[in-house]
């Protein structure tokens, strides 16, 4: 069976016998606060756990690495769509340690787009520098206080949001403090 009929066969039962019920909240967090964080498999229940997060506690917005350089990317924009549509009032930034995009090999990647059927025209040819926008970071700390800053000084964030920047370990769920916001 192919993963997406998997996913459609246990959905039907899923929503056949209303466990969606056990997850039923609205659209607001209910402790008021927007996570940024790593897409890391390692994290998807290790994270919430960690932090006593529950379904409709927080907005949570997921990217590479939890890297914010742009201040104007999709990542941004839904970090100020939850503060000032959706009340949430914390910030939390939190990448991790052991992270994929720590020391990430560009050269590598841009090899396997190549491995993957992509064609070398279509590389060169791109609205971006692939070798300046398929970047990581070499120290994680360093990352998070970045992508705090970038949050900060945004234009349309009230000086009253308090931005936090924590890392965790991905196998204990521990929390090293980084920036406290208040």
């Amino acid at each position: 069976m192919m993963l997406l009929d998997e996913i459609l066969s246990f959905n039907e039962k899923f929503v056949e016998e209303k466990n969606y019920q056990a997850f039923e909240t609205d659209k607001f967090p209910n402790k008021r606060a927007v996570v940024f964080t790593c897409m890391d498999t390692r994290l998807v229940e290790l994270l919430p756990n960690a932090l006593n997060l529950k379904n409709g506690d927080v907005k949570m917005v997921k990217n590479a690495g939890a890297i914010l350089t742009d201040p104007y990317d999709s990542i941004m924009k839904s970090i100020l769509v939850a503060v000032h549509a959706l009340q949430a009032d914390e910030v939390f930034v939190i990448a991790h340690h052991g992270c994929g995009m720590n020391k990430f090999d560009t050269e590598g990647f841009l090899e396997a787009v190549k491995d993957h059927g992509i064609d070398e025209n279509t590389v060169n040819n791109m609205d971006h520098d692939p070798k300046e926008w398929l970047v990581g970071f070499n120290d994680v700390t360093k990352s998070v206080e970045q992508s705090v800053r970038v949050i900060e000084n945004h234009p349309l964030l009230p000086e009253s949001i308090p931005v936090h920047g924590l890392v965790i370990d991905p196998s204990t769920g521990k929390l090293d403090l980084v920036t406290k916001g208040y």
